[in-house]
């Protein structure tokens, strides 16, 4: 390994690959295995939601071998979920939905560009699924938000991407793949996936909040949202990430939800974090909740451990 100024360069990339799948953990498990075997990758977490009917994968390691057990988890993905016979609340449009790239260490976002071009170059070629790149991958602005490549899922990008010029995907065929869809792939900085759930099974109320808490509704600038019907727990459910936990805080957000749930005379019943979740922004909840005065995070006892 290279070395910068004495110490080691870290030229690390996290991927979060989401799949369109949470209800057969015998398939995530597949997924998960091939993802595991490529040499050189941490597989940090995994998460499963039956209810969006959709698991998440957080990958480490260097660009070359995250690049490599990417590409095996949607080979896998690609020969065991049919988007046909798929159900679940989450937007989708493609059995392996959505894979960003992060810069780590001592890698940029330039890195993380470069892996998400040559994945996407790769995923065309050997398993002919239709690519679009989003967010600092996009090759033009209407391209940067994951939502306007998504929009209605699976089912009406079947059509829309032979006729409507503006859905034509960035590599492959203007056709989606019969049941695997599309793959969107990006890269992007850290983000949270934060889910809060309500006390209520009207999802209009959720909608409602969901719209004002999210940049596109006047809400906050760093939060996107939807509100999500969850049947099988009665409830519904504001599903938001946070795209700059530094500016539009987990405890902001939380509060900003429980304002606008009680103006509709709910509850929150809690609150769940989607794969990973920055020491960083816990501190700032605790600083926030806890009315810490000076508290600094060398003050954690693990983070004082670890520096050591």
């Amino acid at each position: 390994m290279k070395r910068l100024a004495g110490r080691p360069l870290l030229k690390l990339l996290e991927s979060v690959p989401n799949f369109s799948e949470g209800r057969r953990p015998a398939v995530v498990d597949k997924i998960v295995a091939a993802a595991r075997a490529v040499p050189g990758v941490r597989v940090l977490d995994v998460h499963s939601d039956q209810d969006h009917n959709r698991s998440v994968l957080s990958l480490l390691g260097q660009s070359s071998a995250v690049q490599e057990a990417v590409f095996q988890a949607i080979s896998t993905a690609t020969r065991l979920i049919d988007l046909r016979e798929h159900s679940g609340e989450h937007p989708r449009v493609g059995a392996t939905d959505v894979v960003p790239f992060i810069p780590i260490g001592d890698s940029t976002m330039d890195d993380a560009v470069s892996a998400a071009r040559a994945l996407g170059d790769r995923v065309v070629r050997e398993l002919e699924i239709p690519v679009y790149f989003y967010e600092e991958a996009a090759t033009g602005p209407e391209r940067q938000n994951l939502e306007n490549i998504r929009r209605k899922g699976f089912e009406e990008l079947r059509e829309a991407i032979e006729f409507d010029d503006s859905r034509i995907p960035d590599l492959g065929p203007r056709r989606l793949h019969p049941s695997a869809g599309a793959i969107v792939i990006g890269a992007r900085g850290p983000l949270i996936a934060y889910n809060i759930y309500l006390d209520t099974d009207d999802v209009t109320v959720a909608k409602a909040i969901a719209k004002a808490v999210r940049h596109s509704g006047g809400g906050l600038r760093h939060v996107k949202a939807l509100g999500i019907d969850i049947p099988a727990r009665r409830q519904v459910q504001v599903s938001m990430n946070l795209t700059n936990y530094r500016r539009s805080a987990v405890y902001t957000v939380f509060e900003m939800v429980k304002a606008h749930a009680e103006s509709h005379g709910v509850r929150i019943t809690h609150s769940e974090v989607v794969g990973l979740i920055p020491l960083d922004a816990l501190v700032d909840a605790a600083r926030f909740y806890l009315r810490l005065h000076e508290f600094e995070r060398d003050q954690i006892l693990e983070s004082k451990l670890m520096a050591e």
